[in-house]
């Protein structure tokens, strides 16, 4: 049974239409309250959000759809979203909801659910509030309405589990960091928690205005943040996105660093230290066919799931694993967390700078990439890879690779785009491929 609210990541749309309005949020808040109401407690849930210009309107109607189905309401204002799946936990919650278009522009937002393990919730439990949501949740009795209230110590509660994240006697004094917030939900915790474990921080994208977020700065546009280390001869960067889950590095040089190489280099450093779980690392079909070499000659496995860390999360989980993300930059690290958290992975980075006494640049590219191209084609309507055509040409690609790369085509779970990716050992055919592929696509758009 397909889901018709929830995507690979939460709901999540342009507000003020289809799923992402008050009207529905509220109806989200008395579905999953309703949900996630057992027993005879006293029920309560966390919210968090963004620092989006739609997070205040998101914010007040889920409250009111939570309070009119009994549940007390915990706000904690701008935060990361691990932050609200930690203190879910913390708070002895019954679930946690951050408010969050992750790296989309401003004039999305979405609703991301955590249940009070601080996991995302399973598929059964996002179809069972769908069906909540589509019909009449009964309401509370006027004396049983939640009350809502704000907590002014969230951050530093965050900012505390995130220093104990790191050894005791890692300090970064010395250290020059560039910090881009992409004018995001970690715009105040993130600078906090790397200045006062030593570093000299220099910061980006920490003047949200509830219109910038993601907007040209942060993990997806990588400019500014490599400008900025070259120009402060800053021993390395840290570039999150707007809730916080990612995190690209840049070196001293201004090159960039991805997921792969991110997860390459902590699953290193912990085998060495003997705590790496599930003999390798898990992450998606994206990731590099270089990282999936490297893994195999230091004797780690490389287990691939569908895009989405959700889908990483799940297969760690099952294996054993406690080092998993994504190319993009979701990194997981179960041993602190419940999901992605770019902050913790950056803390284990610096935290290698210290130890190794190396460059960022000798230190961080661990691994050569295979060469590996991804294009999006946009589309509306029904989904191109339907089309007998664009399925002729995929197949006449996978034969062409076969033996020397990987075609990855799919459908993106947060947006209208098809994603083409090819990876190689021969850069013109890989080239060739997506291009071809892409032109049939949109032909058929």
């Amino acid at each position: 049974m397909g889901r018709k609210f929830f995507g690979t990541d939460g709901i999540r749309g342009q507000t003020n239409r289809g799923a992402m309005t008050a009207a529905m949020a509220m109806k989200v808040g008395q579905a999953a309250g309703a949900h996630f109401r057992r027993g005879d407690h006293r029920h309560r849930v966390v919210i968090g959000k963004d620092t989006r210009l739609s997070g205040y309107m998101m914010e007040s109607a889920l409250v009111a759809g939570f309070t009119s189905v009994g549940m007390d309401v915990i706000m904690t204002g701008p935060l990361p979203t691990p932050a609200i799946a930690l203190l879910t936990r913390e708070m002895r919650a019954d679930m946690g909801v951050m408010i969050s278009a992750s790296h989309n522009k401003y004039q999305d937002n979405g609703i991301k659910l955590f249940g009070p393990d601080g996991f995302k919730l399973s598929d059964d439990d996002e179809l069972a509030i769908e069906a909540l949501i589509e019909s009449d949740v009964p309401l509370a009795s006027s004396d049983a309405i939640g009350r809502a209230r704000r907590i002014e110590d969230s951050r530093g509660r965050y900012i505390h589990a995130v220093k104990q994240s790191v050894a005791n006697d890692i300090r970064l004094d010395g250290l020059k960091v560039v910090v881009d917030c992409a004018n995001g939900a970690a715009y105040q915790v993130a600078p906090s928690a790397i200045w006062e474990l030593g570093a000299d921080v220099i910061t980006l994208g920490v003047t949200p205005n509830g219109t910038n977020i993601n907007d040209g700065v942060g993990s997806t546009a990588l400019d500014a943040i490599k400008a900025k280390v070259v120009a402060e001869g800053a021993d390395i960067g840290i570039a999150l996105d707007g809730d916080a889950d990612r995190l690209i590095v840049i070196d001293e040089k201004g090159q960039e660093v991805d997921g792969d190489q991110i997860m390459a280099l902590i699953a290193t450093r912990m085998l060495e230290r003997g705590t790496l779980r599930g003999g390798g690392v898990v992450s998606t079909v994206m990731s590099n066919l270089g990282l999936e070499r490297y893994l195999g000659t230091i004797g780690l496995t490389l287990e691939r799931t569908k895009v989405g860390d959700r889908y990483v999360l799940e297969r760690m989980r099952e294996g054993g694993f406690n080092v998993g993300g994504e190319q993009s930059g979701h990194m997981i690290l179960l041993d602190h967390g419940t999901t992605g958290d770019g902050t913790v992975a950056a803390l284990r980075v610096l935290a290698g700078l210290v130890r190794s006494e190396k460059r960022a640049s000798e230190l961080c590219h661990v691994f050569d990439r295979v060469p590996q191209l991804l294009r999006n084609v946009r589309y509306a309507g029904a989904s191109p890879l339907e089309n007998a055509a664009v399925k002729a040409c995929i197949a006449d690609a996978e034969g062409e690779l076969a033996g020397k790369g990987r075609l990855v085509i799919r459908a993106s779970g947060t947006e209208p785009l098809i994603r083409v990716m090819a990876e190689g050992d021969d850069p013109a055919q890989v080239d060739a491929v997506v291009v071809r592929i892409c032109a049939e696509v949109e032909k058929a758009v």
